[in-house]
C-alpha cells in the first residue's frame, strides 16, 4: 500500500479521464489515471472527429451547451493547432426538410452566440455556381456554410494524458481496477489482479470509465443500497469510402427521420460518413457497425451525392458507443449530449462520477469535475488555479506566427524529407516532431517502411513516449496508419508493427 495516498485517482483514460488528470495534476495534485486498455480505445477514438457547437442542438434548446462548445472551439485552436483546424461546412437545402428561415435563424444564432476570433461566419450558398456545389447531386440548387473544426480524437486524448505525465501525474494503460474499498477515510484501489496488482489509497475518486461507468459505480458503493448513475448507451456508426471526387470541404446532409449525417475529409485520401444513433445494450467493447447501419448511411449520402456509393467502396469502418446521461427520451437522437457530475460523499469518502459529454467540452467538463472536488482534496494545502484554457496542449506550442508559419520554418529545417511526409508527421506530434525526427537527414534515416509511411523510428517513439503497447495503438490510433494500405495487407502490417514495438 502506498504511504503517502494521491489526492485523486481517475479510472477510465477517454477524453474526460485525460482532460480531469491534466487539469488536476497542473493544478499540484497527487493524481494517479488508470486506464483498462488503451487511452482512447472505446468511444473516444470512435466519434465523428469534430469540434463543433452542435448546430442541430438548438433545435433542443440545448443553447448553455452550445454556447459553451462554440467558445471552446477557439480555446482548442489555439491549445493544440497540429490536431485541430478549421473546417467548412456545407449544408444543402432540401424540399421537404428544415425550411430555409430555420436554417438561416439556426445559423445566425450559430454565429453570434460566442465570440468568433478565427472562425469565420456563416453564409448564403448557390450551389449551381460555387464549387462547393459539385460533388452533389444536380436538383441541389441553394445551400448555406458555416465554420466549425476537425480533430483528432484518438490524438487529442494521448496529449492530455502526455500533458498530466508532464505534470507529475501516475499513468496506467491496460491497467484494470479490480477492487475499490473504504479503510481509514480513504479509497482502498486494487489495480490490476493476481500476482501483478497492486493496492493504492486516495483521498478522492474520479469514475470517468464512459460506457462503463455503472460498473466503477457498483464498486464504490460497498454494499449500500444506493442506485448507481443512470446513462443511455447510443451506438454511432462511421464508414469511410475513397474522397468524394470535389469534397474538399465538409457536407451536412438532413435526414428525413430528422437526424443529420456528415460527410468529411478524412485523412487526405478518403471520406468519412456518420453517424448513425441506435439503442445499444451489448458489450461496448464488442460494438460493431451493422448492415442495417451501412444501409442506412448509404442511403442518405446516395441520396445528396453525384457519386452513387455502394458497400464494395468502404475501406474502413467504425462503431463507438455514447455514454449519455438519460433523461427518458424515446428518441436516441434527442438525448442530451451535455455532462453530468454526480459528487457521491455519502458515509464515505468522495467519489466523482463522469456521465455524458462531447469530445469539445472536456476541458470545461475537467473545470468543473475540479469545483467540485476541491473542498474534498485541500486539507489546507494550497490548490493552484484553473490553468488549462491558454497552456498549449503537448506540440501546440508553434508561436505566435501560428501553425502554418512554423511549418514552413520546418520544412526548411528539414529539407531532406518529403513535404508530404513533414505534413503528416507534423500534423500527429506539432512541434514534438523534432525530437522525433533528432538528427534524421531524410526519411531513410527512421528505419525501415513498414507499411503506410510508418517507420521503425516512430513506432519505437510512441512505445517510449505515447504508451503504445500493441499494434492496434499504432496503426489505428496514435496513427491511422492502416488506412492507407490495402485492407488484405493489414494483417501484416500489424503483424511488423508488434514485431518492432516488442523488439524495442
Amino acid at each position: 500500500m502506498q504511504t503517502s495516498p494521491y489526492d485523486i485517482v481517475v479510472i477510465g483514460g477517454g477524453i474526460n479521464g485525460a482532460g480531469i488528470a491534466a487539469d488536476a495534476a497542473g493544478r499540484g495534485l497527487r493524481v494517479l489515471l488508470a486506464e483498462a486498455e488503451d487511452l482512447g480505445g472505446a468511444t473516444s477514438s470512435a466519434s465523428s472527429k469534430l469540434i463543433h457547437g452542435g448546430l442541430r442542438y438548438l433545435e433542443q434548446f440545448a443553447f448553455r451547451l452550445v454556447r459553451e462548445a462554440l467558445a471552446e472551439r477557439e480555446v482548442l485552436l489555439a491549445k493544440a493547432p497540429h490536431i485541430v483546424w478549421p473546417l467548412k461546412f456545407v449544408l444543402p437545402q432540401t424540399p421537404g426538410m428544415r425550411p430555409a428561415p430555420l436554417l438561416r435563424a439556426g445559423l445566425f444564432l450559430y454565429d453570434h452566440l460566442s465570440t468568433r476570433r478565427t472562425l469565420e461566419g456563416s453564409r448564403s450558398l448557390d450551389l449551381a455556381s460555387d464549387s462547393a456545389g459539385k460533388p452533389l447531386a444536380d436538383g441541389l440548387k441553394r445551400g448555406f456554410s458555416y465554420w466549425d473544426c476537425w480533430v483528432d480524437d484518438a490524438r487529442l486524448v494521448v496529449l492530455n494524458a502526455l500533458s498530466a505525465r508532464e505534470n507529475g501525474a501516475e499513468v496506467l494503460t491496460r491497467t484494470p481496477v479490480s477492487a475499490i474499498s473504504v479503510a481509514e477515510g480513504l479509497w482502498q484501489v486494487t489495480l490490476g489482479s493476481g500476482s501483478a496488482a497492486r493496492a493504492i489509497a486516495a483521498r478522492t475518486i474520479v469514475n470517468a470509465a464512459g460506457p462503463w461507468v455503472g460498473p466503477v459505480a457498483r464498486m464504490t458503493l460497498g454494499g449500500r443500497n444506493t442506485p448507481p448513475p443512470s446513462i443511455r448507451l447510443v451506438k454511432g456508426s462511421h464508414i469511410v469510402v475513397p474522397r468524394i471526387p470535389g469534397a474538399e470541404c465538409a457536407y451536412i446532409f438532413q435526414n428525413s427521420d430528422g437526424r443529420v449525417v456528415f460527410a468529411l475529409p478524412f485523412e487526405a485520401a478518403f471520406t468519412l460518413i456518420g453517424t448513425t444513433d441506435t439503442p445499444y445494450t451489448g458489450d461496448p467493447r464488442g460494438v460493431t457497425v451493422t448492415a442495417e447501419d451501412v444501409t442506412y448511411l448509404l442511403a442518405v449520402a446516395n441520396r445528396y451525392l453525384r457519386q452513387s456509393l455502394s458497400a464494395a467502396d468502404i475501406v474502413w469502418q467504425f462503431a463507438g458507443v455514447r455514454p449519455l446521461d438519460d433523461d427518458g427520451s424515446d428518441n436516441p437522437s434527442a438525448v442530451s449530449r451535455d455532462y453530468r457530475l454526480q459528487l457521491d460523499t455519502g458515509a464515505q469518502p468522495p467519489v466523482l462520477h463522469v456521465i455524458g459529454g462531447k469530445i469539445t467540452t472536456y476541458r470545461k467538463l475537467a473545470e468543473a469535475a475540479l469545483d467540485l472536488l476541491q473542498p474534498h482534496l485541500a486539507q489546507g494545502a494550497v490548490i493552484g488555479p484553473a490553468w488549462t484554457a491558454s497552456a498549449p496542449l503537448p506540440g501546440g506550442d508553434v508561436g505566435a506566427n501560428g501553425y502554418a508559419s512554423w511549418f514552413d520554418d520546418l520544412a526548411a529545417r528539414h529539407r531532406g524529407f518529403n513535404r508530404n511526409d513533414l505534413t503528416r508527421l507534423a500534423r500527429r506530434y506539432g512541434t514534438r516532431l523534432d525530437t522525433l525526427l533528432g538528427d534524421a537527414a531524410s526519411a531513410s534515416d527512421l528505419g525501415v517502411d513498414l507499411g503506410g509511411g510508418l517507420t521503425q523510428r516512430e513506432v519505437r517513439y510512441l512505445k517510449s513516449q505515447e504508451w503504445a503497447v500493441r499494434a492496434d495503438d499504432v496503426v489505428w490510433r496514435r496513427t491511422k496508419t492502416a488506412l492507407h494500405v490495402r485492407a488484405g495487407a493489414r494483417a501484416e502490417l500489424l503483424a511488423r508493427v508488434q514485431a518492432e514495438i516488442d523488439a524495442a
